[in-house]
Order: C-alpha cells, then sequence, then structure tokens
C-alpha cells in the first residue's frame, strides 16, 4: 500500500494534484486506517497514471472522467472532438501571434505598405521620429476618411521625396519646428517652399499628393508649430 507522497512520486505528479484529481472526482479517495493515513493501492496508481497521461496530452480535465469510462468507439470520437478543438485553439494563437507580429513591424500596422515604405525613406533622410510619426498620425486618419485617395497622394509624396531639393526642404522644415516665429531663417525657408512648388505645374499647382501630409502640406486643420505657421504665412504671401 502507498501512501499519497509515494502515489504521487510513484505517478510523476504532485500531491498537490492528486488532491485535485479527489476534488475533481477522477480519483477515487480511500478511507484513512487506523494511523489515520489513506493508503493506495495499485489500483489507484494505474487510474492516476491514466488521468496524468490525459491531462499531459491536453484533454482537460472535465473531460478525463468522461474518457476514463468510455469504450473504445466513444474514446475514439472523444478524442477526436477534444483533438479539433485543439487545432482549433492552436489556429487562434497562430492568428493571435501575427497579429502580435504586425506589432512589432510598428508603422506597417496602421498604414499601407506604401506608406510605410515611404515613412522609412523619411527617416533614412534624416527627418526627425516627431517627425515621422507625425506623418504617420496623418496618413492613418487620411486611410480611414478616404481610402480610395490614398493610393494617389502617396505616389505624389514618394515621387516628391525622390527630389534631392524636396528632401533638403523637408529637412530643414523638420528642423524649424521648434524654431521661435520670428525667426529670420524662416523667411528663406518660406520660399524656398513657394519655390519649389511653383516649379512643379504650370501656373504653380501643387502636384498631386503632395498636399497630402506632412511637410510642405498645410492640409491639417492646425499645426502645432508657430514656426510653421508663420512659413504658412510667409509662403502664401503675408508680411
Amino acid at each position: 500500500m502507498l501512501t499519497i507522497g509515494r502515489l504521487a512520486a510513484y505517478a510523476g505528479v504532485t500531491v498537490k494534484a492528486v488532491r485535485v484529481y479527489h476534488e475533481r472526482g477522477l480519483l477515487a479517495e480511500p478511507p484513512r486506517d487506523s494511523s489515520g493515513y489513506r493508503r493506495y493501492g495499485a489500483d489507484h496508481a494505474v487510474q492516476l497514471v491514466k488521468i496524468r497521461t490525459l491531462a499531459e496530452a491536453g484533454v482537460p480535465l472535465a473531460r478525463i472522467r468522461e474518457l476514463l469510462d468510455a469504450g473504445p468507439e466513444q474514446f475514439a470520437a472523444a478524442i477526436d472532438e477534444i483533438d479539433r478543438r485543439l487545432r482549433d485553439r492552436a489556429e487562434q494563437i497562430r492568428r493571435t501571434r501575427q497579429r502580435i507580429t504586425r506589432l512589432r513591424g510598428g508603422d506597417r500596422l496602421f498604414v499601407t505598405e506604401e506608406v510605410a515604405a515611404y515613412l522609412d525613406t523619411l527617416r533614412e533622410i534624416g527627418v526627425s521620429e516627431r517627425g515621422v510619426l507625425r506623418e504617420r498620425e496623418l496618413w492613418v486618419l487620411l486611410q480611414a476618411a478616404a481610402p480610395e485617395q490614398v493610393a494617389a497622394w502617396i505616389a505624389g509624396k514618394a515621387a516628391a521625396v525622390a527630389d534631392p531639393e524636396f528632401r533638403a526642404l523637408y529637412r530643414d522644415y523638420d528642423e524649424a519646428y521648434d524654431w521661435p516665429p520670428d525667426d529670420p531663417r524662416l523667411a528663406g525657408l518660406a520660399e524656398r517652399t513657394r519655390d519649389w512648388f511653383a516649379r512643379q505645374e504650370p501656373g504653380g499647382e501643387t502636384p498631386p499628393g503632395t498636399d497630402a501630409a506632412g511637410l510642405l502640406a498645410l492640409a491639417s486643420a492646425e499645426v502645432a508649430s508657430p514656426a510653421w505657421n508663420r512659413i504658412a504665412e510667409l509662403a502664401a504671401g503675408g508680411a
């Protein structure tokens, strides 16, 4: 006869697990002997090994009693059902991991691949992370408000950022974010901004997409930079 500790060790489980199996009605609990100890026999050991084997295979404790009592056909059917549920759960986990992987992708979770590539280009040319994040937030809003137009807009921005002059202008514009509104350098930046746009199309029209976001795009309702607001005023011909 075995004590509960020896039974647990024999079956490769903990004493706590044995007590849980007692509580769940999976393993019969023998009466105490004259010394107050419960004594377990070979039948208990065999039953406990079966329970442990099913539990380690992923069978929920709530189903183990059913399987222990089932005949061959019922056992096979129950195992098939449990396997199907485990496969469904595995698929859910796979999809969750995909979402977590996309979270690691940063920009690509919230914007299209084209927009994400454009944001990567901004980082490559030296635009501050603050500036990149500001653009990303605007693109997120644009995609929600006008998803059918985003492709054309981002094509325009990608074409613009391929221009070395635009790149230099963008970096200077990004740097100017924290300048005071009376900084004398703003006038020159505003003039360069106006001249760049004027050269893009006859009549000074803005090329498609370049007014969609970020630099030189004052399409957002408010810009939280007095310097940028001043550049807009100067570029528009303000004194």
